[in-house]
């Protein structure tokens, strides 16, 4: 039975009537010849157009990409033939090829060769090695049509020979080599308008179309006309053989695209868009996309599934479908070193041939039996000899656990299950079922749920019924963990059969929902998976954004990143690898140590103790790394730090762990500032200021450093780091800690030195108002326009505008004068109490009454000194608290009001007129309004 196409619409463009589509032999590019004389590129992944060229104000008839040059030709109703860049737009080459319409353009697979056909009843060989010239890149010229020639097409078998397609109702084979046609196949009873070579390997096929409304398949070995399609309405205008697929395409006048099967020649399906008639159809195979050019616009479309036919067994023996073909390829015989994601060359050996195309080929468990399945039938074949074993009719086909069993659904409600490969028994399902999945239980699929069914007792009822539509259904080796693949994410499944055998023993009936504790969810996991596989307890799939994943223990690693749509063939013990194909039946491997799975699947089950002991050993040290990945997201820190080979993982855990000794030590030996930053974080949580500042000082990280010296009241280390930090030109930690060491020049030159003099002049004007004419200074030189920098005022120049200025460094000469006299009243009272000290000598006593006698004699001897003091000195020594506070607040200030302490000016000014009011009460009447002014500024 034929294999009837599954198709889906991909991309629709409404346009000027479309002549001519070709589609990229790589990329997902189409192109559109329009009549109005426009060229399209189109990106039908995407649905947008990429490029479009205005080639001419006359119909394009035909196009065609030439991708291994970047260009596309393209033909004109001006008979002129042009070439692009795809590219780069530009036009490589224009000239008149033709004396009439150009219809068709066809290129060589691998020569520099383009030929083209016209209503000038001409077939033109060009040579593009020789520049794209009118006469110097003709090489030949073909004659001998009586018509328009309407089509022109190379033999993908031969690229040789040629055939072309006239309006003379014939069709005519070429010889590159002959101006004179091989032969000439009649039969069409009008003029034929399109021509197609069968491109697969088997069948010396062409097809073609004609205004007879007819289709005709035709033998060029024999040069007979083997079978002829009827069902269009209207003149034929395209046909195909489809690359891939066992099917024929045409379309017609009539306005529909029909699909035919190849094997039976009979019609699968009819296609009709809307948009009116159909001139054109090209097919990429890889993809299975059908592209049709109309009188109102183009569509793209998907035929059948972007799926390979294959299987692989433990041992590395892969089977895979090429068409109709049976392949058998094997990973041992493998040529050369095997690396990872690198093309594998192996040797292929045809096993047979099928007589429909095979929808699915599964191994049985052991891979003693291959059982393929087409259309409504399959065959079970020996995997050595591959011999016949045993066929039959059927919707589905699965195997079970045990050898020589499987089942099939023979229809919606029956399902055949054989043991041996002799039938068994026969079940009427209690509704309608879609599919089956095999394994230690039978899975069928309905139209809400999943209903899984003991292979022995699945007459009396489903084990347990899950409401979910599942695309697949993995089980794993020991029949424990189940994985339901849905379209967004997948189910892990524990099999609990302890509950389903005391269930059984006990003789109730099955409820209409299975056994409650059949099942238990372990995981769901949103992940679009599209194939996969289990490894022990390690569930390995590729998922549509093109990574090889597996799961394990709730979480999702990823093995690889994919440049392109793979197929997972399985995973092979001995190879200590996984290995995938593409389409094109090239197959990589990636490694993936069995080991490494047996480990994690021990750590998943709670033995650890094993796992450390027996299996880690086993694990090569390059792999270490990848098992503490594992353990980390399992949580079992301490066992992943032991683990890992990886500095930067155990760095990270070592933070985690607040081992601070072992991330010291990676730290020295790697030297990372980002790892001396974050084990300064670690010793400030730990309250270690010394070894924290040390740790961001290697990681030089000045900003934790002076945050850190701030809050620890270090102010020669402040000033070391802003010295430091100006000598790196961070400009604004270095303001920062000479602010905080109270140092205006500091704050001033970093201010200058960053080119803010404005800034500077504020900063000066604030806290060093006496050093003002110098900033403003620097401020107008750095402006360099005189008529800019004249209008800054000087305080020198214009005291007038600075009124305030000179009352405050009067006031400050009178604050320093005062603290010069203080400062010298102090040491002359230490040097006093120094020579007192020395002159003075202990009275001895002779006994104890004596020396109860001396205390009076003594004190007022001690007085004396005071006494004397107090007399020498003019000024009196003795303060009140008051003015020790402000004495103690001057020795601060040095002249001038600190940054630190400008919030508090008000303050001190409180202070100075409290602390020395005996001596500014004695002071001028306007020194009053002064001061009055000086606390206002």
């Amino acid at each position: 039975m034929a294999t009837k196409p599954e198709v889906k619409k991909k991309l629709l463009s409404r346009s000027e009537r479309v002549k001519c589509i070709d589609m990229h032999p790589k990329e997902p590019w189409m192109l559109c010849s329009l009549y109005s004389g426009q060229v399209h590129l189109w990106d039908y992944e995407q649905e947008n157009i990429v490029k479009s060229f205005e080639i001419v104000d006359l119909p394009v008839r035909c196009v065609k990409f030439i991708a291994r040059q970047s260009w596309f030709i393209c033909g004109s109703d001006d008979m002129c033939l042009r070439v692009f860049n795809f590219n780069t737009m530009e036009k490589v080459a224009c000239f008149e090829a033709h004396q009439d319409y150009i219809r068709g353009i066809a290129v060589h697979d691998s020569l520099p060769y383009v030929l083209s056909c016209s209503d000038d009843m001409t077939v033109k060989l060009w040579d593009w090695s020789k520049g794209w010239q009118n006469q110097k890149s003709i090489k030949q010229v073909f004659e001998g049509h009586t018509h328009y020639v309407m089509g022109v097409v190379f033999n993908p078998k031969d690229p040789n020979t040629f055939a072309t397609a006239s309006l003379d109702r014939t069709i005519k084979v070429w010889n590159l080599s002959s101006v004179v046609p091989n032969f000439t196949l009649e039969g069409h009873e009008k003029g034929i308008n399109c021509v197609e070579y069968y491109p697969g390997p088997d069948k010396p096929y062409l097809i073609s179309g004609s205004d007879d409304r007819t289709v005709r398949i035709w033998d060029y070995q024999t040069k007979t006309c083997i079978q002829t399609l009827y069902g269009h309405v209207h003149n034929i205008t395209t046909v195909l053989f489809h690359p891939d697929l066992p099917l024929i395409v045409t379309g017609s006048e009539d306005e529909s695209v029909k699909v035919w099967a190849m094997s039976t020649y009979r019609l699968e399906t009819s296609l009709d868009f809307g948009l009116e008639r159909v001139w054109t159809v090209s097919c990429k195979g890889d993809r299975n996309r059908l592209a049709i050019g109309c009188d109102k616009g183009s569509v793209v479309v998907k035929l059948g599934k972007d799926t390979m036919t294959y299987s692989m067994d433990q041992n590395g023996k892969i089977i895979i479908a090429a068409n109709r073909d049976i392949l058998q390829m094997n990973v041992k015989n493998a040529v050369g070193e095997i690396s990872d994601g690198e093309k594998i060359l192996l040797p292929s050996k045809e096993l047979g041939t099928q007589e429909s195309q095979p929808k699915k080929i599964e191994h049985n468990p052991n891979g003693q039996f291959v059982a393929v399945i087409s259309e409504g039938e399959y065959v079970v074949n020996t995997a050595l000899a591959w011999r016949p074993k045993t066929y039959g009719e059927c919707i589905q086909f699965v195997w079970s656990n045990e050898s020589g069993g499987y089942a099939v659904l023979e229809s919606s409600t029956v399902i055949k299950i054989f043991k041996n490969f002799k039938p068994k028994k026969t079940f009427n399902t209690p509704s309608p079922f879609e599919t089956i999945f095999g394994g230690p239980m039978l899975a069928a699929i309905s139209e809400d749920a999943v209903q899984f069914f003991d292979w022995d007792i699945c007459e009396k009822g489903a084990i347990r019924k899950i409401a979910a539509r599942p695309k697949q259904v993995y089980w794993n080796e020991n029949s424990e963990l189940c994985c339901l693949v849905c379209d967004t994410s997948i189910f892990i499944l524990r099999y609990n059969r302890e509950a389903v055998n005391t269930f059984l023993e006990s003789g109730e009936e099955f409820p209409d929902e299975g056994i409650d504790d059949a099942f238990e969810l372990v995981d769901e996991v949103e992940e679009k998976v599209r194939h996969g596989a289990w490894i022990g307890d390690c569930f390995l799939f590729t998922n549509r954004n093109q990574r090889l994943n597996y799961y394990i223990g709730g979480e999702v690693y990823t093995l690889a990143i994919l440049d392109r749509q793979m197929y997972l063939l399985g995973y092979v013990p001995k190879e200590n690898r996984v290995f995938l194909t593409d389409k094109e039946r090239n197959v990589v491997s990636y490694q993936l140590y069995l080991s490494v799975i047996e480990y994690q699947t021990a750590i998943v089950r709670g033995d650890i103790e094993g796992a450390q002991k027996v299996i880690l050993p086993k694990i090569p040290k390059d792999h270490r790394s990848k098992v503490a990945q594992f353990l980390d997201g399992q949580q079992l820190k301490e066992i992943a730090l032991e683990v890992t080979t990886d500095d930067e993982h155990k760095f990270d855990l070592a933070i985690q762990l607040q081992k601070v000794e072992i991330a010291q030590e990676i730290a020295k030996r790697v030297d990372n500032k980002q790892k001396w930053k974050r084990l300064g974080d670690a010793y400030l949580k730990h309250c270690n200021f010394v070894a924290a500042a040390a740790a961001l000082k290697a990681g030089e990280d000045l900003n934790g450093l002076l945050l850190l010296y701030h809050c620890t009241g270090n102010k020669p280390a402040l000033q070391d780091l802003a010295a430091e930090a100006e000598a790196k030109g961070k400009h604004n930690v270095a303001f920062m800690a000479n602010y905080l060491c109270s140092s205006v020049e500091g704050c001033t030159r970093v201010l200058t030195e960053s080119d803010r003099f404005a800034e500077a002049v504020i900063f000066k004007r604030s806290y060093d108002p006496q050093n003002l004419s110098g900033a403003i200074k620097q401020w107008k030189t750095s402006l360099g326009t005189a008529k800019v920098a004249s209008c800054i005022p000087d305080p020198v120049d214009y005291p007038n505008l600075f009124p305030n200025l000179e009352m405050y460094q009067k006031k400050t000469e009178e604050e320093a004068t005062a603290e010069q006299e203080e400062e010298e009243g102090e040491e002359k009272k230490e040097n006093d109490e120094q020579e007192e000290a020395k002159d003075e000598t202990p009275a001895a006593a002779d006994d104890g009454e004596a020396e109860k006698s001396a205390p009076p004699a003594e004190a007022q001897d001690t007085e004396t000194p005071k006494e004397e003091e107090k007399e020498g000195t003019e000024e009196p020594t003795a303060t009140t608290p008051k003015e020790e506070e402000k004495e103690e607040a001057d020795e601060g200030q040095e002249q001038t009001p600190t940054p630190k302490e400008a919030g508090n000016e008000d303050a001190g000014e409180e202070a100075d007129a409290s602390g020395a009011g005996a001596q500014k009460e004695e002071s001028k009447d306007g020194d009053e309004e002064d001061d009055d002014d000086m606390d206002n500024w």
